[in-house]
């Protein structure tokens, strides 16, 4: 009979990516960097790096719809990229934001939604909603921190 064999000793394996895995995180990250739109984009950045794209030309053709499927949904969930401030915005919201006012008048909130309205590319229109007007506030407050 022989010799009976030594029992080899297993360590334990560190956690391993599989090559497919690692891929498509390539993939995903290198198409994130590139700008999107919106969740339209989103969508098809993952579709394209998992492949379900070339999937759906196969089985519905060239003309999917696809790339109309992907306006609409850029146009109704938008990713908001801010522009920058400018000087005169900047002291207005200075003056606003240190006087502390609790009550805005007409004026100063038309010119609060102008300025939101260009900075966040939105077309909203005064209104006495005093939630909206809260929201849009906080996010002006914080583009106007990152200019202190």
């Amino acid at each position: 009979m022989g010799r009976p064999r030594k029992k080899e000793i297993v360590k334990p394996q560190e956690q391993i990516i599989e090559p497919a895995e690692l891929e498509l995180s390539e993939k995903l990250n290198g198409d994130l960097e590139s700008e999107m739109l919106g969740i339209g984009d989103a969508v098809a950045k993952i579709t394209k790096a998992t492949g379900i794209d070339k999937l759906v030309k196969f089985v519905a053709g060239e003309d999917c719809g696809c790339d109309e499927r992907r306006a609409t949904l850029n146009n109704l969930w938008r990713f908001r990229k801010p522009q920058c401030m400018l000087e005169a915005e900047y002291n207005f919201l200075t003056e606003l934001i240190e006087s502390n006012r609790q009550l805005i008048d007409y004026k100063t909130r038309n010119e609060i939604y102008a300025i939101y309205n260009r900075i966040f590319g939105t077309k909203k229109k005064p209104n006495s909603c005093s939630t909206c007007m809260k929201s849009m506030m906080n996010d002006l407050k914080t583009i106007y921190n990152t200019y202190k």
